[in-house]
């Protein structure tokens, strides 16, 4: 990476790049590291997982050549923390205390992990002169359906949380009602407003299900494209295009891939 970065022999495109425009890329390997572990290759997740270190190792690139942190800081920083959030595994706080047999469930290790994460949020706003939100350290990039997520398991550890789904339900039916009166007046922003809403309240539902969102919400984006794929398949065996077979022509066919196990 250094030598790429050479200002004399390196490339032009890897000189051109700050930390602003890498962050596109860096999404994008992400989810392309997500797609290969989803496609199960071994060597697929492999490449995608060096093209993610890649990311990492540029953005360490830019801070040393700016005299700010290395690489070597970033794992010393991951490390130090992995110890100081696992003390039921490594005690006194110190990697020497490694090598007790473990008693703990995994909910208790989720449950102290937040308890100690917490605790840093406190150190940090008492260093910085603030009282630390409960919710700030949540990334707004994150994609809107894991931070809607994420907000909700936060601010139900305090107890601000339907106790039953069918208490859920009943925010959902009451947040479509609201949509479809958005709807009628045809107000844009209120539309938006109550379809942000009822998209909140369903993340919730599948919260208090136990459902992953993301999880459901791409294998449902899988099950189209496959349907969809059957029906472009039947189309193009009758020389009929998508756009030609009109709306009966296409829910058949949508049944007929539903009913075949797609």
């Amino acid at each position: 990476m250094a030598l790429l970065r050479d200002p004399e022999f390196g490339c032009p495109w890897d000189l051109e790049q700050t930390r602003e425009s890498l962050t596109r890329y860096t999404l994008e390997e992400v989810y392309e590291v997500v797609d290969a572990i989803e496609e199960g290759t071994p060597d697929a997740i492999k490449d995608e997982l060096g093209d993610l270190l890649f990311q990492i190792v540029f953005y360490a690139r830019l801070a040393e050549e700016e005299n700010q942190f290395s690489f070597d800081d970033i794992v010393d920083t991951i490390s130090h923390k992995l110890i100081r959030r696992h003390p039921h595994v490594f005690p006194g706080g110190s990697i020497d205390g490694f090598g007790e047999r473990q008693t703990l469930a995994a909910e208790e290790v989720v449950t102290n992990w937040e308890a100690i994460k917490s605790e840093e949020r406190q150190i940090k706003g008492r260093m910085e002169g603030s009282r630390a939100s409960l919710l700030e350290d949540i990334p707004k990039a994150l994609p809107a359906l894991e931070r809607a997520l994420k907000l909700q398991k936060r601010a139900a550890r305090v107890g601000f949380d339907w106790q039953e789904s069918s208490q859920v339900m009943e925010k959902i039916k009451e947040e479509l009602l609201e949509l479809e009166e958005a709807m009628e007046t045809g107000n844009s922003d209120a539309i938006n407003h109550e379809a942000g809403d009822l998209l909140f309240a369903v993340v919730n539902l599948t919260r208090h299900l136990q459902v992953e969102p993301e999880t459901v919400l791409r294998e449902s984006n899988r099950r189209f494209t496959r349907r969809f794929a059957f029906i472009e398949e039947q189309l193009e065996q009758e020389n009929c295009k998508p756009e030609e077979a009109g709306l009966e022509k296409l829910d058949e066919l949508w049944s007929a891939a539903k009913k075949s196990g797609l």
